[in-house]
């Protein structure tokens, strides 16, 4: 195991390229554990270097729709009827804190997510 720190771009996509090439190792050898750390080097890098920002809470509920694959009509109980669900979903209305609750609950959510501000449409 010839592991370095990954301190420039071109290390980055030498650690990716080797990672790629060990990835499938036998669980136990040499080469599964230093595709583990190459892993981690590889994530930190690309927290540090890429970050990405968390959807805002609209996004985030919308994403959650399509995994969870429900509709507008599926949220009813959580936001509080039709045209509610389609004001919140078109930012036309924000999110109350009683709607973060139950959306929390329903789609499994960070309530912390939810509670974040953005911007309506008018």
């Amino acid at each position: 195991m010839n592991i370095k720190p990954i301190k420039s771009k071109s290390d980055y996509l030498e650690a990716l390229s080797r990672l790629d090439v060990i990835f499938d190792a036998k669980t136990g050898s040499p080469e599964s554990d230093e595709a583990d750390v190459l892993g981690l080097m590889i994530d930190e890098y690309e927290k540090k270097h890429y970050p990405i920002d968390a959807p805002d809470p609209i996004e985030a509920i919308k994403i959650r729709m399509e995994e969870m694959q429900l509709k507008q009509i599926d949220l009813i109980n959580e936001i509080g009827g039709k045209s509610r669900v389609s004001e919140i979903l078109n930012r036309k209305r924000k999110l109350t804190v009683e709607m973060i609750r139950k959306l929390t609950i329903r789609l499994n959510l960070s309530p912390g997510l939810l509670i974040n501000d953005y911007q309506l449409t008018r």
